[in-house]
């Protein structure tokens, strides 16, 4: 497989002969005004611009949408992606959302969702802790299973918790890929994880490779790349746990 951070939670993920888009956030840089109540009001987002054109990006086979908040599938990718593409959401809340705005191929994700011989299994996640949980609303991550890949779980944007670890209890997954740029708001606490977050997931599957993404691209974020690097640096488990910069691919 190979795995292609994008920009913030958006990646391209080639498994099994398929390419998926995961959580597509398109916009040019400065497009959408700050998210409230959070850092860096002075910053309109995505606070960074995408590292390729939106071509090599789109070009997928499927795309996975985790949630509808506007860090994940905003207005650019509702217009440039194919509405005869097939897209794959969480529950049917979501997905009338999605064919409303004229995808003519939508799915809810199941735990035994079958796409061109890959298993994506739909795995829970929280969006934060206690009542910020009113606000956030529901989220889901995915496990990709296929005879001739290894186990990949993208985790979606959770907090650690005790389903995510029965998800890796259960599944084993050989490569996680979490959200920590421990993005929060004034009030509220975690809305991601957060680097003892991080620690936690490499506690649970420490022969797991962990990929960390969703990290300095909205204005409310909170753990730097560099601050997560000197805290595995110090844990002893870079080899462990990667922080991939924008456009950056790995192969497993």
């Amino acid at each position: 497989m190979k795995i292609q951070q994008i920009r913030n939670a958006t990646l391209v993920v080639e498994y099994a002969g398929k390419k998926f888009l995961i959580d597509p956030m398109l916009a040019e840089k400065g497009t959408y005004p700050p998210f409230s109540n959070s850092l860096r009001q002075d910053q309109f987002n995505p606070l960074v611009g995408l590292p390729m054109s939106l071509d090599n990006i789109t070009n997928v086979d499927a795309v996975i949408v985790t949630h509808l908040h506007l860090d994940h599938f905003d207005d650019v990718a509702k217009n440039v992606l194919p509405k005869d593409i097939k897209m794959f959401v969480q529950n049917e809340e979501d997905a009338k959302e999605v064919r409303n705005a004229f995808f003519q191929n939508v799915e809810v994700l199941q735990e035994d969702t079958v796409f061109k011989d890959i298993q994506l299994i739909k795995t829970k996640g929280e969006h934060g802790r206690g009542e910020i949980l009113k606000r956030t609303g529901l989220v889901c991550g995915v496990v990709f299973k296929h005879q001739n890949e290894k186990t990949l779980y993208v985790a979606g944007d959770t907090v650690w918790y005790e389903s995510i670890q029965e998800v890796i209890d259960t599944h084993k997954p050989d490569i996680i890929v979490v959200n920590g740029g421990d993005n929060q708001f004034f009030e509220g606490g975690s809305l991601v994880m957060g680097k003892d977050d991080i620690y936690e997931v490499y506690k649970a599957a420490p022969n797991a490779k962990i990929i960390s993404v969703h990290m300095e691209a909205v204005n409310h974020w909170t753990l730097s790349r560099e601050e997560l690097k000197n805290f595995i640096e110090e844990k002893g488990i870079s080899s462990h746990v990667l922080v991939p910069d924008d456009g950056e691919k790995y192969t497993f």
